[in-house]
């Protein structure tokens, strides 16, 4: 039956077919399907250690008389406890019946001899079997192998399936046979879903078998069936992207060989310890920028969705949330929404580099069309996650944090779109044979082997909208109260660009190198021009408060514009300005040179 339904699947997916193959068979699958029955039978009888029996206490949690007898005690304390009170108050009169205070200690010691004899009757006694919650025991059974499973699932699924795929393609690239499959006729979005369907299949074997008691467990425990299936709909959706990340990373990090399958698989894991941290907080803090990284963990949702396994009892941060003041939170159905929403859109993202890359490895990841879509949704996932925080006289908090944010995906950005030597001397040569001067800009706009600069120009334009539209309505009098006026405001975000402009023309001239490491070369460049002067200055206790002019033209000028004047924050400016056309002049320069010398070679040749 397996082979006929692994036959049918060849028809469809050939790809699929291969991966089945090579993996579904009866000893790996007897090994998947044993585990995950021999898990489940663990998981099930561990908690039963804490079955009721003929020594189960009068006070135990599932003991029906234990409210009685807590009752009692506590009535015993507050006698005690007034009977306290009333000598303390008659030693500080001073009474002259001098019978008061012995008649209450007596008092006090007949309440301590009920106690003793209260907990000596607790401690020799067992509470009776029928008095035993045993529904209210088995309900809280299995919610706890439910919510074990819950966990259990989604470090399975993500860390270990990412693991498989990242490894696979590794292999694939050693062997030599990731070539072959891409020359098959096959389409590339055939082949990446068969590796996606087909690699991690004995995980998808491990939690299917374990999904029927799962779901028993959970209904069992009282948990409403939609929230169930909200939670496997989660599960399914962050899978879904976790596995095009992994099939994307080892894509185009071919040049850490075995160590690829260790450092994917390690950042997924890190980044679900870290959620998880976060989720079991109980912060409400969720309408910020940084509250879209957490729509791509699973934590928070499976949180939401069943409290008591981070134990959430005051309401989890999720009923906060807000985009765009639509109040997401107060529906699950739009909760469940939206992240299989931002599931969807960015795992779309994630294919169309992946087929990019699979076509041609040496191809940037994202074209610059896409990087422009890219950064574009990002601003529109950062504005609409603040909007609540925004009014609440927390601009300044929205400012900063967008604007490093910002600067981080630019970074990126420019690391990913900067093409090297060879390709912008092939599209240098086409230009100056073709002398197409008439479509140079929409070839800096949206070529393939064109420099980025004028891409990253345009994302870094994009990316300053929200900050430059929000900064200009804030009003004047909410700066009124501190040196960081908005002139200023608008300043720094001018300084910012001219800034990243800079570092994206050293490492644009750095990638032009001859030099086999020139990625490097320009890495270490940047990190120079950037951290190197803040370092000196530090060393030296130059503070930007003391001497705000040295700061403002160094690279990181952002400390000192509040203790500098507007006319020398231009001045400022337009140095970086100058200092970015001399760059580009240079940069301008060396595309013609290989432009020149690459057609002068092919000309020789013929």
């Amino acid at each position: 039956m397996l082979l006929n339904f692994i036959d049918r699947v060849g028809e469809w997916n050939p790809q699929l077919f291969r991966e089945l193959k090579g993996r579904l068979k009866p000893f790996n699958v007897v090994i998947a399907v044993a585990s995950s029955l021999l898990l489940q039978l663990v998981v099930f009888l561990f908690q039963l250690r804490e079955f009721p029996d003929d020594k189960y206490s009068l006070m135990a949690s599932y003991c029906t008389l234990r409210q009685g007898y807590q009752n009692q005690e506590q009535q015993l304390y507050q006698q005690q406890n007034l009977l306290q009170q009333k000598i303390d108050n008659y030693r500080q009169i001073k009474l002259s019946d001098n019978t008061i205070i012995p008649n209450l200690e007596t008092q006090i010691e007949q309440v301590n001899t009920e106690i003793n004899n209260l907990r000596s009757y607790l401690s020799q006694n067992i509470c009776p079997p029928d008095q035993i919650n045993w529904q209210l025991w088995w309900r809280d059974h299995w919610e706890y192998y439910f919510l074990a499973f819950s966990v259990i699932f989604v470090f399975t699924l993500l860390v270990a399936g990412t693991y498989l795929l990242i490894s696979d393609l590794a292999k694939e690239e050693q062997r030599g046979t990731l070539n072959f499959i891409r020359l098959s006729p096959q389409s590339e979005t055939s082949i990446l879903t068969g590796k996606m369907l087909g690699v991690p299949s004995l995980i998808y074997l491990f939690i299917l078998t374990a999904i029927p008691l799962h779901f028993w467990a959970g209904h069992s425990a009282n948990i409403a069936s939609s929230y169930i299936l909200s939670y496997y709909a989660i599960l399914a959706g962050s899978g879904i992207f976790f596995y095009s990340a992994a099939l994307l990373f080892g894509l185009v990090s071919r040049w850490f060989s075995s160590f690829q399958p260790w450092l994917g698989s390690g950042a997924v894991l890190l980044f679900l310890f870290m959620t998880m941290g976060i989720a079991s907080s109980h912060s409400n803090e969720i309408n910020n920028p940084l509250a879209w990284l957490r729509f791509f963990s699973p934590w928070d949702m499976t949180s939401y969705l069943f409290p008591n396994l981070f134990r959430v009892y005051k309401g989890s941060s999720l009923d906060n949330l807000q985009f765009f003041y639509f109040p997401i939170g107060q529906s699950v159905v739009s909760l469940v929404g939206i992240h299989l929403l931002n599931y969807g859109i960015c795992t779309y993202g994630i294919w169309q580099a992946m087929k990019r890359c699979f076509k041609n490895p040496n191809t940037t990841i994202l074209s610059k069309g896409q990087s422009y879509f890219f950064i574009a949704f990002s601003q529109l996932m950062f504005v609409g996650l603040s909007m609540q925080d925004i009014t609440s006289n927390r601009d300044a908090d929205f400012i900063g944090l967008v604007a490093v944010l910002n600067l981080a995906l630019v970074f990126v950005l420019t690391a990913i779109l900067s093409p090297h030597r060879q390709t912008v001397q092939d599209w240098a040569r086409y230009r100056h044979q073709n002398h197409k001067n008439e479509s140079l800009w929409q070839d800096l706009f949206s070529g393939e082997k064109s420099p980025a600069i004028m891409a990253i120009a345009i994302n870094l334009a994009i990316a300053a909208i929200p900050l430059i539209v929000w900064i200009s309505l804030i009003p004047e009098e909410d700066f009124n109260n501190s040196d960081f006026g908005k002139i200023k405001a608008l300043l720094a975000v001018a300084l910012s660009i001219s800034l990243m402009m800079i570092c994206a023309t050293i490492a644009q001239l750095m990638l032009l190198m001859k030099n086999p490491k020139r990625h490097i070369w320009a890495i270490g460049t940047v990190a120079v021009v950037m951290f190197l002067p803040p370092i000196i200055f530090q060393v030296f206790g130059i503070y930007a408060s003391e001497s705000p002019t040295l700061w403002l033209f160094s690279t990181f000028p952002w400390s000192a514009i509040q203790y500098s004047g507007t006319v020398t924050i231009f001045m400022a400016l337009l140095a970086d300005f100058t200092v970015l056309a001399l760059l580009n002049f240079q940069l301008t320069r060396k595309v013609r040179v290989l432009g020149e010398s690459a057609t002068k070679a092919l000309l020789a040749g013929r």
